[in-house]
């Protein structure tokens, strides 16, 4: 298994985006496969750092490759990886892959597609909470690893927001069942595994 370094993050959101589909996200004893991301820039008005730092979104212009954890409309836990400053890829959704039932459990028992299909279900399901804003993603407990072969991702505008809503800038694993939502087009491109 090969642990994505810090460089890998330290590019253009977008790029990051759709280059973490098919990676796994290992968060202490529970892991995914990355089937939906959404990248957001610092000119971008859907993004948190639009107007500036704040005490909330400090980490964003912080190192790249750490985790940027904030609560979405008071409700649920959402998890980002710190790309270039102000910059940053919300991981949508997962594919699980270990420790489904500490997941299930926290998810009180949802079905396995169910389970990570959203960025509030995976947080929950991986215990992810605001006590891990900042944590790096390059060492145990909590890293991202490379993918292992080339997979088909598919492109659309990104949800759930009211600005910009334009953008291309949300990603996915092409035909996967485990998707918060399902994308406007069926048809995918290819990108190679990590080296």
């Amino acid at each position: 298994m090969t642990i994505l370094p810090e460089t890998f993050y330290k590019r253009d959101a977008v790029i990051v985006a759709e280059e973490l589909i098919g990676c796994t996200l290992h968060i202490h004893q529970t892991s995914g496969i990355i089937v939906e991301t959404e990248a957001y820039r610092p000119d971008d008005p859907a993004s948190h750092s639009f107007n500036g730092m704040t005490p909330r979104n400090r980490i964003m212009f912080g190192p790249p490759g750490h985790l940027y954890v904030y609560r979405s409309y008071g409700l649920h836990w959402c998890a980002n990886i710190v790309c270039e400053p102000g910059s940053a890829v919300l991981i949508r959704a997962l594919e699980p892959r270990t420790g489904l039932d500490m997941m299930a459990l926290r998810r009180n028992g949802t079905e396995v597609t169910n389970l990570c299909s959203g960025p509030g279900k995976l947080a929950q399901a991986l215990g992810i909470t605001r006590e891990m804003d900042g944590l790096p993603l390059d060492r145990e407990p909590c890293f991202v690893s490379a993918r292992k072969a080339a997979v088909s991702v598919v492109t659309g505008p990104r949800i759930g927001i009211s600005k910009a809503t334009d953008q291309p800038w949300r990603f996915g694993l092409h035909k996967s069942r485990f998707l918060s939502r399902k994308f406007p087009i069926e048809a995918g491109h290819s990108i190679a595994p990590h080296a």
